[in-house]
């Protein structure tokens, strides 16, 4: 009886949150109240009051919308979530916004959810995460990282590719600490799933090389829903799926409908589903003493080991002294002494590919970062990725730190997010695929940024240098895409200096995504270029800026254009900036910023994507307006008018057409 109680107290409080802000999704927590109790209360091991305890279990509601559920359940589990924050949901500032956000101050969220299946896409980085960490440092007697990783799911989320590509890749893994329960409810938003949805999913998921088992009654068998668990936590070798049959919004008079989906219940309809539950039909947000003892002792319960695993880590390190240097230093966020020393850069005459940079600096900092891993997807060879002696992670052998992502850009950034949020910094995630295939990748490159999630996306292939291949790979509108979105530090180095630099930043920034967007063509290498010119986000690179009568702006592979056309402007001063990073330029003061482009000077900006955005750093844009085209890249750049000779004279030109009178460009400081 107490265990129906508190599925029905779980039942009530879910309606109560979402009625009190008259906005919500209580149908999904009406329907999956009864395993998550089982789950938490039986299953789980988390510590309410440290909730970031490196191996509690994780729990990924990757059917965000229904987080009145996760919410209620946080609360009842000692989480720092008070029935005030209940009352708060979806307000501004609360600790209980309308979807689950894995950010500071909201404890027991592992990872952002609610665009549907980016939660399964991260779980399965939770669990490679595990697995990895658990092949590096577990020894007998000591399994410091055994966590399982829990998924709630529905119809939505298995229909989203990212889910697709993500679970493809967890049964080939093998992922045996994955266990995802699949909300089988027959119901979406426009109405029963057979308008939309007939998959064999449990046939289908079996052919993915998962262990699936069905409950055919998710509302009220309690000793099936615990079987099931039990089942899948003994199957080590194969991710698991427990398809469990609910009603959604069980107990409400619109239970079984998609009405009882999206909208609050009717104040009538609360009153009986809490008459019906042996609830107080006139108290909200209502908690009995017996639920309250019941939670209590699960929490006392994961409490305790808690404690037992702060002692075994204790002697792992006292016992593997060097091992546990090297575990703590991830725990604790750190990045070992000197890491970004001896770093490789720029040789004066050379002239190197940026991804070729890029190959470069791993091969220098994967040695010392032993907690960066990472990937590409199923582009090694042309991502320069793979570096000398890494070892691939593969099925049952998860100590290697190279990840074959295989054809999958969406998964596999929402995997590296997941990866990223085990714990951060503890384990550095990169990923990599052609600049113009991030757009593939972008839902979960969002929801990254928006989790500070601080992964690093490696874009080679970065723009119409490209050249044969075509408009189809030429990425002429995602600079502006990116540069737009939050917390995204976006990367457009010119040579090996401000490669190495990037990532040195990227590395550095566990709170920011960082996208690197490298060319396949050759590029100059200066020498003006240094690391801490790159953390300005932009610098002189040529001539003199205080003095110039004309500046010419540019990135990565047109920066040495800029420069030869600079070269030819012939009775005038012109200088040359380099803006590897206009996010990190953005927050400079304005004294430098004005350092670079004094008031009056016209400046002219020259990148090979869209023009947009543009107009906050010069006065004219020598940018794309249109797709590119198939051809040898230095026919492109021609085509397109990227030549030094045209640089030069539109440089001319402006400084024709304004002389010293140009707009200020620095931004108004309010």
């Amino acid at each position: 009886m107490t265990d129906m109680l508190c599925i029905n107290t779980i039942r009530c409080l879910a309606a109560d949150i979402v009625a009190g802000a008259n906005s919500g999704h209580p149908g999904a927590p009406l329907g999956m109240a009864p395993v998550a109790h089982v789950l938490f209360t039986k299953f789980m091991n988390f510590d309410g009051q440290n909730p970031t305890w490196m191996n509690r279990d994780r729990f990924v509601l990757s059917n965000g919308h229904g987080c009145a559920l996760l919410y209620s359940m946080l609360h009842l589990c000692g989480y720092d979530l008070p029935i005030e924050e209940l009352k708060k949901f979806r307000q501004l500032g609360s600790k209980t916004p309308g979807h689950p956000e894995a950010l500071p101050g909201h404890p027991g969220v592992e990872v952002t959810t609610g665009p549907l299946g980016q939660g399964i896409g991260q779980g399965v980085g939770l669990a490679l995460a595990q697995a990895h960490l658990a092949a590096r440092f577990n020894k007998p007697g000591f399994e410091l990282f055994n966590n399982f990783t829990y998924v709630f799911c529905g119809d939505g989320c298995l229909q989203e590719g990212v889910a697709c590509e993500a679970v493809s890749l967890a049964g080939h893994l093998g992922l045996g600490k994955l266990i995802v329960v699949y909300d089988d409810n027959e119901i979406t938003i426009d109405g029963p799933t057979s308008l939309s949805y007939s998959e064999k999913v449990a046939e289908k998921y079996q052919a993915l090389n998962w262990h699936t088992v069905t409950v055919v009654d998710g509302n009220t068998d309690l000793a099936a829903m615990e079987k099931a668990l039990n089942e899948c936590k003994a199957n080590t070798t194969q991710p698991s799926m427990i398809l469990l049959k609910t009603t959604i919004g069980y107990g409400s008079k619109l239970e079984g409908t998609a009405k009882v989906h999206g909208a609050p219940l009717a104040a009538d309809d609360i009153k009986q589903l809490k008459s019906k539950s042996g609830l107080d039909v006139d108290a909200k947000y209502q908690v009995g003493n017996d639920v309250r003892a019941t939670y209590e002792q699960v929490i006392n319960k994961n409490r305790a080991v808690k404690t037992q695993w702060d002692a075994l880590l204790a002697k792992y390190c006292s016992q593997f002294a060097e091992e546990g240097k090297e575990l703590m230093q991830y725990l604790e966020g750190r990045l070992p002494d000197g890491w970004d020393s001896d770093l490789p850069m720029s040789k004066e005459g050379e002239a190197v590919a940026t991804r070729k940079c890029s190959q470069n600096v791993l091969e220098a900092i994967l040695p010392k970062v032993k907690n960066m891993i990472g990937g590409s997807a199923d582009l090694a060879p042309s991502n320069l990725t793979k570096t000398a002696g890494s070892e691939d992670i593969k099925n049952g052998d998860y100590g290697g730190r190279y990840i074959r992502f295989g054809v999958r850009e969406h998964a596999m950034a929402a995997i590296s997010n997941g990866i990223s949020c085990y714990g951060k910094g503890v384990l550095i995630p990169f990923c990599a695929t052609f600049f113009n295939f991030v757009t593939y990748a972008w839902g979960a490159v969002r929801v990254g940024a928006l989790s500070e999630c601080g992964t690093i996306h490696i874009a080679t292939h970065d723009g119409i240098g490209v050249g044969e291949d075509g408009p189809t790979h030429q990425p002429i509108e995602i600079g502006a895409l990116v540069r737009a979105t939050p917390n995204i530090l976006f990367f457009r180095p010119c040579d090996q200096t401000e490669t190495t630099a990037a990532y040195i930043i990227a590395i550095e920034r566990r709170d920011r995504t960082s996208i690197l967007a490298l060319s396949r063509q050759g590029v100059p290498m200066l020498g003006t270029s240094t690391v801490e010119k790159v953390r300005k986000g932009a610098y002189c690179c040529f001539g003199d800026t205080s003095t110039a009568d004309v500046i010419i702006v540019a990135t990565g592979t047109e920066v040495s254009l800029a420069i030869e056309g600079a070269k030819m402007t012939e009775g005038l001063k012109t200088a040359v900036v380099s803006m590897p990073c206009t996010q990190i330029y953005d927050s400079q003061p304005a004294s430098y910023k004005r350092s670079l482009f004094p008031v009056g000077t016209p400046v002219l900006g020259i990148e090979v994507y869209s023009s947009v955005g543009w107009e906050r750093y010069c006065h004219y844009h020598l940018g794309m307006s249109t797709f590119g085209a198939s051809a040898p890249a230095a026919h492109c750049y021609k085509h397109f008018g990227f030549t030094k000779e045209n640089v030069a004279a539109k440089a001319k030109a402006l400084h024709a057409k304004l002389g010293k009178n140009a707009h200020d460009l620095v931004p108004l400081e309010l």
